[in-house]
């Protein structure tokens, strides 16, 4: 519950009484009687125990007094007598501070204002006497009403004429009919006639006005007008009207300001200021200006009961416990008389902190100073217990209130209702909840959220639904009961039972409400019940096609999310047929959905559903598409969509779309695409960052011109982004292919540098200065790399040896292949078909039948550029029919010789002075629309 609003004034029955340490904190206890804390504002409460009136249960007013008819102004203000409020205060002169009245005695202030009425009477009696009695009675009778117009009908002298006393009347008239605008036009007016002059009680009157009208400017120049030019005294009532008028409005600033200013002009506040601004910090929750005033308060020596009150219930709220028993012990040294507010507010400060032993002391010590405990305070204390899980006590002191003749309210079954909920005992809190109902109460919302909760826990499905049913009646809105059963059937993993509780009216109301049908439907398809979501979305009764797309979307993506995507196939099935618009939305999701599965064949029939339908596709869709086909690696059809987006002059591919492309022209090797779109990349407007360098590079490299390449390097380079390896080792090649091996070179030192040089970065190089011929650049390089602490890789072995091998360096390849031997790396296709290429071409035939049956061996099997390689090394050593049926044996492997097989068997018979052969089997390639001319 909220924090406890108590400024309840009633005289204690021993007005000398005061709080001591021995009294709040003595040694007695009354075990049936503890403590709680309850919210209660505005409420009137009977206590039946003592002679008083009934009492209203919330902050004092604080309205402006209207006795304000002469200059001095009178008043009295102490706030152990609130029921006068502040509201006839405010404009009086206090009496001293600290100073306490018997009861029957009167007010000497009363006398003072008898003197002055017959002051008043004396001067209308004088002036009756010059204008007769009839003129007399017919002044007294008749209402005086001043404005502009009738001032400016008037004699000037008989104007004049008017007292201070009699503008000052005139004023406050006009001033209580609320008409603004009247009163500041004679307040004006009071101003050029000179009837301001130390008249502190007409500026009042106006403060009052330019305070109702929120004109805060307005009244900080009338008070520096006061001072500076009407030769007034400011005091405690010029500040106390606009305090008044901040408090009323909760104007927190514009009230410190005035209590500032009041402070600035030396103005001693009294008891009414300090209890309008507490109340206004209290209502606010402002420590900060309610810790300055209250400060000040104890610093003027000022006694006013309410403001301890509002300083601990501040305290109390933001849970600042400690400074809250300061204020307690403040309230000891200060002597200050409690009144019946202060006893609760320290009762609710214990509750709230579960110092339930304390508060037991203060509600024997507020019995002893005279004030009988009533609901109010036993439903503090049985709320304290419930925080505490004290239930015993709580159920004891609840069954002893009749006992001492008083009733439960509403609030003491709601919080026998709350505790017992704390405690997890739903059979008690069931039993309170009925008595609630049959005493004709109404249980609030957090009583039906303690109730669901328990139900839900207790597996009562009936309980659950007389709780909705109550919930119902109270008006509650659907969406949040809904939202509350639901949180309450997850919290205890019970969420399959929902359906079984959703029946009846309000099921029925459900499915004729878009947003509770949507929060039913997105929770059951979380708890995988798709075929209760289904069913909702089959029956709902509203009709909203773009609230429902939305909807299934919804659903959808929810199952996408959590990988459920079969239960996101069962949404989309069930989705209602339509000739309407497709929802792109939904389609682009489910192509999606179809390809995380790898049912591409499925994801594709969409597609081309959708292009047929003739709709317009957006970006997002061709973007989902082409991702799809790339996913299915069917990189012909990806490019029909680029195609056709090519050709949309509406649709400007984003980043995302630009980086599919390049990958699939990189991979189809389509140079001429690449290049072009690299170019219409450099004049769009898109932001290049590392990825976008880094993607542009690794896929145009081979499209673009060195120079080009090599400038879009050191850009990226110059604008601070760092190469991955992957674009090192792209660059290291293209380097290296163009024969510009100082730049590859540097490449290298830079990739080394920056830690990212790889086994890939040194067998790049060495591939390259092998293939140029530079075998001393090459075998410096393999010996850096095992210097940098990589092993020579095989892909480099292989390098060196095709390098040695075609350069005729025969003693350096047996060399390599030694040291590949030792160094246990495992020969593949690549190491073998280079042997045998360097054997045929040596025409060591021995060599290359060693070579062929290692392979054989080794369970690599002859593959298509073994079978070229060998028919090559069987021409050169004259061995035709050896090479001729190998093709045959190409052909029963399964192998489907290429336009190099046929190319080599031809160069074979050539050689080897078989051209009438040669001349049948270029014939025959011609047939098979093989190139002749191409050779090995």
């Amino acid at each position: 519950m909220a924090s406890l609003k108590f400024s309840v004034a009633l005289e204690s029955k021993n007005p000398n009484f005061t709080i001591g340490s021995s009294q709040l904190l003595g040694q007695r206890s009354i075990s049936a009687f503890t403590g709680g804390y309850v919210h209660i504002t505005g409420v009137y409460l009977i206590n039946p125990f003592s002679n008083l009136n009934r009492i209203r249960v919330s902050r004092a007013n604080t309205a402006v007094s209207d006795d304000s008819g002469s200059n001095e102004v009178d008043s009295s203000f102490d706030c152990s007598t609130k029921e006068m409020g502040i509201a006839g205060l405010v404009l009086g002169k206090g009496l001293g501070f600290g100073k306490k009245f018997s009861k029957g005695r009167r007010n000497v202030w009363q006398r003072v204002r008898s003197v002055k009425r017959v002051r008043k009477d004396v001067y209308f009696k004088s002036t009756c006497r010059g204008n007769g009695s009839d003129y007399c009675k017919e002044q007294q009778s008749k209402p005086i009403v001043v404005d502009e117009e009738s001032i400016s009908g008037v004699d000037v002298d008989k104007v004049g004429a008017l007292s201070t006393e009699r503008c000052n009347s005139i004023l406050k008239n006009l001033e209580r009919t609320n008409d603004d605008s009247k009163a500041l036009k004679f307040f004006e007016w009071m101003r050029r006639k000179g009837k301001l002059k130390q008249n502190v009680v007409a500026y009042n009157l106006a403060l009052r006005v330019v305070g109702r009208a929120r004109d805060w400017d307005l009244a900080e120049k009338m008070i520096l007008e006061m001072t500076s030019e009407s030769g007034c005294e400011l005091n405690f009532q010029v500040f106390n009207t606009l305090i008044y008028a901040c408090s009323k409005q909760r104007r927190v600033g514009l009230g410190a300001k005035w209590f500032r200013m009041m402070l600035e002009n030396g103005v001693r506040p009294n008891e009414a200021t300090f209890g309008m601004l507490m109340s206004l910090y209290q209502k606010s929750r402002n420590v900060e200006e309610g810790e300055f005033t209250f400060s000040h308060m104890r610093n003027f020596g000022v006694r006013c009961q309410s403001a301890y009150s509002s300083m601990l219930t501040i305290y109390t709220r933001l849970d600042l416990y400690d400074k809250a028993e300061k204020v307690i012990c403040f309230l000891r040294e200060d002597e200050v008389v409690l009144n019946r507010e202060n006893w609760l507010v320290l009762i609710n400060a214990y509750c709230q902190q579960g110092k339930l032993e304390e508060a037991e002391l203060v509600l024997v010590s507020m019995q002893e100073a005279g004030f009988s405990p009533n609901i109010v305070v036993y439903n503090m204390l049985i709320t304290g217990y419930g925080k505490v899980s004290k239930m015993e006590d709580a159920h004891r002191l609840f069954h002893n209130l009749r006992a001492i003749q008083i009733e439960p309210d509403e609030t003491t079954y709601r919080s026998m209702i709350e505790g017992w909920g704390r405690a997890n005992n739903y059979k008690e809190a069931q039993w309170y909840y009925k008595e609630l109902k049959r005493e004709g109460f109404r249980p609030n919302s957090s009583n039906m959220y303690t109730m669901i909760n328990l139900q839900a826990k207790n597996g009562d499905e009936g309980g659950a639904l007389t709780t909705l049913e109550d919930m119902i009646t109270m008006g509650c809105q659907y969406s949040s009961m809904l939202g509350i059963l639901l949180q309450a059937y997850k919290r205890y993993e019970r969420f399959d039972k929902v359906p079984q509780v959703l029946e009846g009216s309000f099921y029925e109301h459900v499915l004729c409400d878009q947003t509770s049908c949507s929060i039913l439907a997105e929770a059951y398809v979380k708890h995988s019940l798709v075929d209760d979501a289904v069913k909702i979305l089959q029956n709902k009764k509203w009709k909203d096609r773009g609230f429902e797309d939305d909807l299934y979307h919804l659903l959808i993506c929810s199952c996408k999310d959590m990988g459920h995507f079969e239960n996101a196939i069962k949404i989309y099935t069930h989705m209602p047929k339509s000739d309407e618009k497709l929802n792109l939305h939904i389609i682009c999701t489910m192509i999606d959905i179809y390809s995380v599965m790898k049912r591409f064949t499925e994801a594709e029939n969409i597609y081309l559903n959708l292009k047929s339908s003739g709709i317009a596709l957006d970006l997002i869709t061709f973007s989902v598409v082409v991702r799809m086909y790339i996913k299915a690696g069917n990189l012909k059809g990806a490019c029909l969509v680029l195609e056709t987006i090519d050709k949309q002059k509406n649709i400007v591919p984003d980043i995302y779309l630009i980086c599919d492309m390049l990958r699939v022209y990189q991979k189809c090797g389509m140079l001429d695409n690449l290049r072009d779109l690299y170019y219409k990349l450099l004049r769009s407007e898109i932001t290049w960052d590392q990825e976008m360098y880094k993607m542009v590079i690794n896929c145009c490299a081979r499209a673009l011109p060195i120079d080009e390449l090599s400038r879009l390097f050191d850009e990226m380079l110059d604008r601070g982004f760092d190469p991955d390896t992957v674009t090192f080792n792209i660059v290291l090649h293209v380097y290296g292919r163009s024969k510009l091996f100082k730049k590859a070179r540097q490449v290298l030192w830079m990739a080394r540098k920056r830690g990212v040089a790889d086994v890939i970065s040194y067998n790049t190089l060495v591939a390259v200065y092998g293939q140029h011929k530079y075998l001393g650049n090459m075998a410096s390089i393999a010996k850096k790399m095992q210097f940098d602490g990589f092993s020579v890789s095989l892909h480099a072995y292989n390098s060196m040896l095709d390098a040695y091998g075609k350069e005729g360096e025969m003693e350096k390849f047996r060399s390599v292949l030694q040291r590949l031997r030792e160094s246990g790396c495992a020969a593949d296709h690549y190491t073998y078909n280079i042997m045998i290429n360097i054997y045929g071409e040596q025409g060591w035939i021995e060599e290359v039948a060693e070579v062929l049956m290692e392979l054989k061996e080794s369970g690599f099997g002859l593959d298509l550029c073994s079978y070229n390689t060998l028919i090559k090394a069987y021409g050169i050593a004259g061995m035709v029919e050896d090479a001729l049926g190998l093709v045959k044996e190409m052909r029963k492997n399964g192998i489907e010789p290429d336009t190099r097989t046929y190319s080599n068997v031809l160069t074979a018979l050539q050689r080897n002075d078989m051209f009438f052969e040669a001349v049948k089997w270029s014939l025959w390639m011609k047939q098979m629309g093989l190139s002749p001319n191409v050779c090995g």
